[in-house]
């Protein structure tokens, strides 16, 4: 039942459960690296790898579980899907704070994972309460929420992890247990009854929604470029913290710190920029351009000799950070009402997806180079990495959204980018 009329508040609701819900994530950053030591005895070069594999399992189950999260909430509607997989994300920090043993916080992480936070259903909330025309300035308004939430977060778990690495996972568990009893009180449903369509298992796996989504070749196109995106940035949280602390000697407060720079960008780029550059430039060029300033900022990080080079470098997330709006505009103007959570749900099996391969991918790297036979050091691999892999994203997405030509091999344009359709480069 819908309780009120989805429109602005609606929006703001969403916007603060994303933020709430990011602090609890940005809380733990800092501290990762010393709890994992604290349970296994190893140095900072293995700790890097059991926190690979924590994100590998958590991925993995967020790519089992994503497509059902999405199908759920086009059958029951996106409030209950949400409150579930926020109160879910609660339980993990808990799970993860009183950790006696290493084994304990991959239980967390495998509750978080199948719970496949909050993104899913409120990227289809989003959908349903704006106009396609603004889909991309909200999906910005959805990214600036989210750094927000990094700005808050890392600072507060870096200050708190002064304490001890575990006050921060307890600080994440009554954010999140605030956010899902604000949201039961507060939080209206937008997909009406009448809009909803049976939940069909066929259709809620991975291989099941997309192909769904080969309905629609250009949005797995799209897909495929979104996917290569998100392996490239699990390059920043998977190898952050052991990067920064082993080659500039960074304290946890330090990383907080830079976290949360990294989130006043992307709020001061996804909260005005989306409705400055894609009028004019359109949502594709806008994500091309978004593409050049992340790779480049990879390269940075990558080939950084001092600790304030990196700080400068973050300054390209100011246009990086309008690829993911961008795309995600794209293609929600390409898919029914109906279908909105299915393909959130895509977007989150292919985030859980990334995220299952990156993590092992870039802490091993990071390993490799940085340990005492290395056969060349060089602690920046991971972010060379992930800049090619943003070229290989670059190249899906011109590729998925070129001009069709007619018959006489005149440029056909697609459809204008008010309504979300390509123009033409």
């Amino acid at each position: 039942m819908i309780s009120r009329q989805p429109g602005k508040r609606a929006l703001l609701f969403i916007l603060v459960t994303v933020l709430i819900d990011t602090m609890g994530m940005g809380v733990i950053i800092p501290v990762i690296p010393e709890l994992i030591m604290e349970l296994t005895g190893e140095g900072l070069s293995r700790a890097a790898v059991y926190g690979g594999w924590l994100g590998f399992v958590y991925a993995g189950l967020q790519f089992v579980f994503a497509p059902i999260l999405g199908n759920l909430s086009d059958r029951f509607g996106r409030r209950p899907v949400l409150l579930y997989a926020v109160g879910s994300l609660g339980i993990d920090y808990i799970f993860m704070g009183l950790a006696p043993t290493i084994r304990w916080l991959f239980v967390g992480r495998a509750i978080a994972g199948i719970a496949g936070a909050s993104f899913t259903p409120a990227h289809a909330y989003i959908a349903d309460v704006t106009t396609p025309d603004k889909r991309a300035q909200s999906f910005g308004l959805m990214g600036a929420a989210f750094g927000a939430g990094f700005i808050l977060g890392p600072a507060l778990g870096g200050l708190l992890g002064e304490l001890g690495p575990r006050a921060p996972f307890f600080a994440a568990a009554a954010l999140s247990l605030l956010n899902v009893t604000y949201g039961f009180f507060v939080l209206p449903e937008t997909l009406a009854p009448e809009r909803r369509r049976p939940f069909d298992w066929r259709r809620a796996n991975p291989v099941g929604t997309l192909m769904q989504i080969r309905q629609h070749p250009m949005v797995l196109g799209l897909l495929g470029s979104l996917f290569l995106w998100q392996v490239a940035h699990q390059a920043m949280p998977s190898t952050w913290s052991f990067y920064t602390m082993y080659k500039f000697g960074w304290s946890e407060a330090m990383v907080g710190a830079s976290l949360a720079f990294v989130g006043a960008i992307m709020v001061m780029g996804q909260s005005t920029l989306p409705r400055i550059v894609i009028p004019r430039l359109g949502e594709r060029r806008t994500a091309l351009v978004g593409f050049v300033a992340g790779g480049a900022g990879y390269l940075g990080y990558a080939f950084a000799t001092e600790g304030w080079m990196i700080f400068a470098w973050l300054l390209t997330w100011l246009l990086g950070a309008l690829v993911m709006p961008s795309i995600q505009s794209l293609m929600t103007h390409r898919i029914p009402a109906d279908a909105q959570g299915e393909l959130q749900g895509a977007v989150g099996s292919l985030y859980g997806l990334s995220s299952f391969i990156a993590p092992p991918v870039m802490t091993q790297l990071f390993r490799r180079f940085t340990a005492a036979d290395a056969p060349v050091h060089f602690p920046g691999a991971a972010f060379v990495l992930a800049a090619v892999l943003v070229g290989g994203s670059m190249a899906l997405l011109w590729k998925a959204t070129r001009p069709s030509r007619d018959s006489a091999g005149t440029p056909r344009k697609t459809g204008g980018t008010s309504a979300g359709q390509v123009e033409p480069s």
